[in-house]
């Protein structure tokens, strides 16, 4: 456990899903700080095929290379709180995703703005919009573990929604219960 929260040591990942690419951010084992690690190219199988995409493929090479406690991955709604197709996808993503890292737990976390800041923060430090377009999702993946960092500390509990793995608890729905606000769930 953490020495300030009742949170368990661990360097923790965060994932940010595009339709084109994804981006990877960790932290160091005490979630005092997110660094980018990389952006990958989205990987998405035909429907016959039943290989692990390469973009998940490299998320689970992270997880056990580093050893992470959890990986959080990016939950974007509307900024009134709803879901759309965005979200869904991100969803869906993160079933997958904790299909092939668990044991290690999956969880959504809200990043409504998180692009923007990313985005912003780029700008800040000259960047061009051209130049920028293939940092911009480890970017948005650093804004999400940061803010998932920040409410560990300030709760002392991990933030968002636990993502089910769909083999280990068939009597709960495949995204991990009912939906809420990211923000305001812990467990």
């Amino acid at each position: 456990m953490s020495a300030d929260t009742g949170v368990p040591r661990g360097p923790r990942l965060a994932v940010d899903v595009g339709s084109v690419r994804v981006g990877l951010a960790a932290s160091d084992p005490d979630g005092l700080i997110a660094t980018p690690v990389d952006t990958l190219a989205r990987d998405v199988p035909g429907r016959k095929e039943r290989r692990t995409p390469t973009d998940v493929a490299r998320i689970v090479h992270e997880v056990q290379e580093r050893g992470a406690a959890v990986v959080y991955v990016g939950h974007p709604r509307h900024l009134s709180g709803a879901e759309g197709a965005a979200s869904a996808a991100a969803r869906a993503y993160a079933v997958g995703l904790a299909q092939a890292v668990a044991p290690v737990p999956v969880r959504l976390v809200d990043e409504r703005m998180s692009t923007v800041t990313a985005h912003q923060a780029l700008q800040a430090s000259g960047r061009s919009g051209r130049r920028h377009r293939q940092v911009v999702d480890q970017a948005a993946a650093v804004v999400i573990l940061q803010y998932a960092l920040d409410a560990e500390r300030a709760t002392g509990r991990r933030p968002g929604e636990p993502v089910d793995d769909d083999r280990s608890q068939h009597g709960r729905t495949a995204h991990g219960g009912p939906a809420g606000d990211g923000r305001a769930t812990v467990e």
